[in-house]
């Protein structure tokens, strides 16, 4: 899966970068027609100890999901974004084959009856 990853106002390390990929990576196994996901890392100042804001935009056909989540690391974050689009994703996918399983139709087939 394409991702991108936006650092505002700090270099985001390779490492992280290769965490985040990874994690995002993981999600195709719950919906495999994901496009791309949007990563957004960002550090509040307003915030003393779980300052590190991540905000994950994943594109699915129709749909853009997003997840945001405050954390002690942007790894922490990053998990817990991941676990809130994990969800997304599963009822996503749920909604997706429910409607197109209505769709389609099953031939009745009538027999005739003689008294």
């Amino acid at each position: 899966m394409k991702v991108s990853v936006q650092s505002i106002h700090f270099d985001a390390d390779v490492k992280l970068l290769e965490f985040i990929q990874k994690k995002c990576d993981k999600l195709d196994v719950f919906f495999d027609r994901i496009v791309d996901a949007n990563v957004y890392l960002r550090l509040e100042k307003h915030q003393p100890k779980q300052n590190k804001l991540v905000e994950i935009k994943v594109h699915v056909p129709g749909e853009t999901l997003i997840a945001t989540e405050y954390g002690a690391s942007f790894e922490e974050a990053t998990d817990f974004c991941t676990e809130k689009l994990k969800a997304q994703l599963k009822r996503f996918k749920e909604k997706h084959n429910s409607h197109h399983a209505s769709k389609i139709s099953v031939p009745i087939i009538l027999q005739d009856v003689e008294d």
